[in-house]
């Protein structure tokens, strides 16, 4: 089981290097492709995958999605809002076939996974996004590897026992500072490919700390959907990991805090 978790990492890590480094069409294929299997996993989790509420979802998903690849001005409100008119009307033509709260995980899974999956996309498009983007990754997976270990080594208070009870307080702290210090010496390596931060070094310490803070959050969020819904993981296409949601999850939360965190550092270095 741990070879093929190790083995399905790598490959993770490998594409996701792959797409970043290419950009352009690649990094978006990338988020898009993650945010349809995301969304349809959500779906899936709450048995409505197959519903006319969530094809309506899925095709707001697509048209957000090629917004966002044709540069349109305000693709995010725009995508949105026709994902949520098509759901709301599925909802009224289809009376009462679909209750509220199946309407309301149609649009939670538009909203939560394809707009907060695509500021991977945006950060890449920014001014030294190339050198960016990692800092998302450098948030979430660093913080998951340090309070594993350290939850695992000095890990005695519970963090959230009914969400999470293998999680700890000192693993949070462990990982907060562990991808604070993955940050510095990403910094430190890489410092000068950023010269549109301020302060590049330090601030990519910051990044990776408020980023792990928020990894935490996203990681419980998507547990919390797992516990309402009774299932242990959400899919199976990563071998040893699960589904995209299981793997992803902190991701949903580190990329928007990053692209935030660099638009702000971008804005005062000018």
């Amino acid at each position: 089981m741990l070879k093929t978790r190790v083995i399905s990492g790598i490959g993770i890590l490998a594409i996701t290097l792959a797409c970043v480094i290419v950009g352009g069409y690649a990094i978006f294929a990338y988020v898009a492709v993650l945010s349809l299997i995301g969304i349809w996993e959500m779906y899936k989790a709450n048995g409505i995958e197959k519903s006319y509420p969530a094809v309506a979802g899925y095709i707001g998903a697509v048209v957000y999605e090629l917004l966002m690849l044709l540069n349109v001005s305000n693709a995010a409100l725009i995508g949105l809002a026709v994902g949520v008119l098509l759901i709301m009307a599925v909802y009224v033509f289809t009376f009462p076939k679909y209750n509220a709260a199946q309407i309301s995980c149609a649009i939670m899974g538009l909203a939560y996974i394809a707009v907060l999956m695509s500021f991977i996309y945006y950060i890449r498009n920014m001014d030294d996004g190339l050198y960016i983007v990692p800092l998302v990754y450098i948030c979430a997976w660093g913080n998951d590897t340090f309070a594993y270990f350290v939850g695992r080594k000095f890990g005695r208070h519970k963090m959230s026992p009914i969400l999470s009870p293998k999680k700890s307080i000192e693993g949070l702290f462990g990982g907060i500072a562990g991808a604070a210090l993955l940050g510095l010496v990403y910094g430190l390596l890489f410092g000068r490919q950023l010269v549109s931060l301020k302060a590049p070094i330090p601030a990519c310490a910051v990044i990776g700390a408020f980023g792990a803070l928020l990894a935490v959050i996203g990681d419980l969020a998507a547990s919390a959907v797992k516990r309402d819904t009774g299932i242990k993981d959400y899919g199976w296409i990563i071998p040893g990991h699960g589904g995209v949601l299981d793997r992803f999850d902190s991701i949903l939360y580190t990329a928007p805090a990053v692209y935030f965190l660099a638009v702000l550092l971008q804005t005062v270095a000018r």
